[in-house]
Protein backbone atom coordinates (compact mmCIF):
# COMPACT_ATOMS: atom_id res chain seq x y z
CA UNK A 1 0.00 0.00 0.00
CA UNK A 2 1.33 3.49 -0.86
CA UNK A 3 2.13 6.07 1.60
CA UNK A 4 0.02 8.97 2.01
CA UNK A 5 1.68 12.47 1.04
CA UNK A 6 -0.10 15.49 2.79
CA UNK A 7 0.56 18.89 1.73
CA UNK A 8 0.52 21.60 4.09
CA UNK A 9 -0.98 24.90 3.10
CA UNK A 10 1.62 26.41 5.37
CA UNK A 11 4.79 25.21 3.20
CA UNK A 12 2.62 25.82 -0.32
CA UNK A 13 4.60 28.19 -2.90
CA UNK A 14 4.14 29.26 -6.34
CA UNK A 15 5.19 27.03 -9.45
CA UNK A 16 7.23 30.16 -10.61
CA UNK A 17 9.14 29.92 -7.20
CA UNK A 18 9.55 25.87 -7.41
CA UNK A 19 10.55 26.38 -10.96
CA UNK A 20 13.02 28.82 -9.88
CA UNK A 21 14.70 26.43 -7.08
CA UNK A 22 14.01 23.26 -9.60
CA UNK A 23 16.61 25.70 -11.66
CA UNK A 24 19.06 26.12 -9.38
CA UNK A 25 19.16 23.25 -7.57
CA UNK A 26 19.87 21.00 -11.10
CA UNK A 27 22.35 23.70 -11.54
CA UNK A 28 20.76 24.30 -15.05
CA UNK A 29 20.96 28.36 -14.34
CA UNK A 30 23.85 29.50 -16.53
CA UNK A 31 22.44 27.10 -19.60
CA UNK A 32 19.38 28.50 -20.02
CA UNK A 33 20.25 32.15 -19.12
CA UNK A 34 22.93 31.73 -22.40
CA UNK A 35 20.07 30.77 -24.00
CA UNK A 36 18.13 33.75 -23.23
CA UNK A 37 20.96 36.00 -24.62
CA UNK A 38 21.06 34.16 -27.62
CA UNK A 39 17.59 35.09 -27.84
CA UNK A 40 17.35 38.59 -26.51
CA UNK A 41 20.30 38.98 -29.18
CA UNK A 42 17.73 38.13 -32.19
CA UNK A 43 15.05 40.10 -31.07
CA UNK A 44 16.70 42.92 -29.64
CA UNK A 45 19.26 43.47 -32.19
CA UNK A 46 16.82 42.52 -35.88
CA UNK A 47 19.82 40.34 -37.02
CA UNK A 48 19.13 37.15 -36.46
CA UNK A 49 18.90 35.70 -39.92
CA UNK A 50 22.60 37.91 -40.49
CA UNK A 51 23.84 36.25 -37.58
CA UNK A 52 26.15 32.88 -37.53
CA UNK A 53 27.65 31.81 -34.72
CA UNK A 54 27.12 33.20 -30.66
CA UNK A 55 28.69 32.49 -27.76
CA UNK A 56 28.75 34.16 -24.50
CA UNK A 57 31.01 34.22 -21.58
CA UNK A 58 32.33 36.40 -18.56
CA UNK A 59 29.52 39.06 -19.51
CA UNK A 60 30.75 39.44 -23.09
CA UNK A 61 28.61 37.96 -26.25
CA UNK A 62 30.86 37.35 -29.17
CA UNK A 63 28.83 37.28 -32.64
CA UNK A 64 29.37 36.57 -36.13
CA UNK A 65 28.22 37.92 -39.15
CA UNK A 66 27.37 37.24 -42.68
CA UNK A 67 28.36 40.62 -43.59
CA UNK A 68 30.93 43.34 -42.80
CA UNK A 69 28.19 45.95 -43.70
CA UNK A 70 25.78 44.72 -40.76
CA UNK A 71 29.22 44.19 -38.25
CA UNK A 72 29.54 47.95 -38.90
CA UNK A 73 25.90 48.69 -38.28
CA UNK A 74 25.69 47.25 -34.97
CA UNK A 75 28.74 48.11 -33.87
CA UNK A 76 27.36 51.89 -34.01
CA UNK A 77 24.53 50.64 -32.13
CA UNK A 78 27.24 48.44 -30.03
CA UNK A 79 26.14 50.53 -26.55
CA UNK A 80 21.66 50.52 -26.98
CA UNK A 81 22.38 46.71 -27.79
CA UNK A 82 24.13 46.11 -24.48
CA UNK A 83 20.89 48.16 -22.73
CA UNK A 84 18.32 46.32 -24.90
CA UNK A 85 19.67 43.40 -23.71
CA UNK A 86 19.77 43.65 -20.35
CA UNK A 87 15.95 45.51 -21.01
CA UNK A 88 14.60 41.89 -22.52
CA UNK A 89 16.66 39.91 -20.13
CA UNK A 90 15.34 42.19 -17.01
CA UNK A 91 11.73 41.65 -18.11
CA UNK A 92 12.08 37.81 -18.91
CA UNK A 93 10.71 35.43 -16.41
CA UNK A 94 12.55 32.94 -17.29
CA UNK A 95 15.72 34.40 -16.83
CA UNK A 96 17.70 33.83 -13.14
CA UNK A 97 18.52 37.58 -12.62
CA UNK A 98 21.16 36.04 -9.48
CA UNK A 99 23.09 33.73 -11.40
CA UNK A 100 26.73 34.36 -10.55
CA UNK A 101 27.99 33.46 -14.02
CA UNK A 102 25.33 34.77 -16.22
CA UNK A 103 24.06 38.36 -15.16
CA UNK A 104 24.07 39.95 -17.97
CA UNK A 105 26.04 41.60 -21.29
CA UNK A 106 28.92 44.05 -19.95
CA UNK A 107 30.20 44.02 -23.68
CA UNK A 108 29.58 42.66 -27.48
CA UNK A 109 32.66 41.88 -29.97
CA UNK A 110 31.39 41.58 -33.56
CA UNK A 111 33.59 39.49 -35.90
Amino acid sequence: MMAQIRLSRKNAVTLEEAMSEFIREMKLASGLNTRRVFAAWDAVSGASAHTLKQFFRDGTLYVTLSSAIWRRELSLRKASLIAGINDFLAADELFVKDDPKVAGVKEIIFR
